[in-house]
């Protein structure tokens, strides 16, 4: 499918579904502003606290960083527009696992397991210079959590959401809508990596049905292709290192 076609798609794919978003801002029990307060969940805090347990898995991870799969093949709704070169370590999405990448980094597998509503989680390798071009996720019933894994300079690497901008931390959160139109950099001299997470709004009936109607529908769409293509990378990577069992 060529470029244009694809941001054609996309595009008519969003109009579609405003309704059903509007219906899902209406019902929702959290802020509907670009940028939530993380401490709003309960699971935000034992993330922070944990940070430093994460952090030596993902670095034997960084190790093959140039081998790992890029963002629009671990991602369900990447917009054909946005420039899509970071790298990706998946542990699951949409009802997608990767059992070897839990097995390879079981502490966080483990803290993952206690996360309500998960519904994607990796780990996300913004290199040295590059940048996500301005961009909207299709689906406002997920909110993007982000917690600062190896951030070297946040002065020099950012997100910006509906108009606002903040700054990765290591051991912090964020989190964010990310319908909204947004852009993200990395103008330091290192990789910026954070644990990405994706997790249901929380919403009053009717919006909670549409949402997880929407996720199942989803888990049958074409986002299992890139969990497998995903998979053809894990054995490549079994064979170089070693099974992790």
């Amino acid at each position: 499918m060529s470029k244009s076609l694809r941001d054609h798609t996309y595009d008519a794919a969003v109009r579609l579904l405003s309704p059903l978003e509007q219906l899902v801002a209406r019902t929702s029990l959290v802020s509907t502003e670009p940028f939530l307060d993380p401490r709003e969940f309960s699971w935000t805090g034992p993330m922070e606290e944990n940070w430093q347990t994460i952090r030596p898995e993902m670095d034997s991870v960084l190790v093959h960083c140039d081998d790992l799969p890029a963002f629009h093949e671990s991602s369900f709704d990447v917009a054909a527009t946005s420039d899509e070169r970071r790298r990706t370590f998946f542990f699951c999405g949409y009802g997608v696992r990767s059992e070897a990448n839990r097995a390879r980094c079981p502490e966080t597998a483990a803290l993952l397991d206690q996360v309500p509503g998960l519904v994607t989680a990796m780990f996300s390798i913004l290199r040295p210079g590059e940048r996500v071009l301005p961009r909207r996720g299709l689906w406002n019933g997920v909110l993007r959590y982000h917690l600062g894994l190896r951030i070297a300079d946040p002065r020099r690497c950012g997100i910006q959401v509906g108009g606002l901008t903040r700054h990765w931390h290591e051991g912090e959160s964020l989190l964010f809508d990310d319908s909204y139109r947004h852009r993200a950099w990395n103008d330091s001299a290192s990789a910026r990596v954070v644990l990405s997470l994706d997790v249901l709004r929380p919403c009053r009936f009717p919006g909670s049905w549409v949402n997880h109607a929407f996720v199942g529908a989803a888990s049958r769409s074409p986002f299992p292709d890139s969990g497998r293509k995903h998979r053809a990378w894990e054995r490549g990577l079994s064979a170089e290192v070693g099974n992790p069992n």
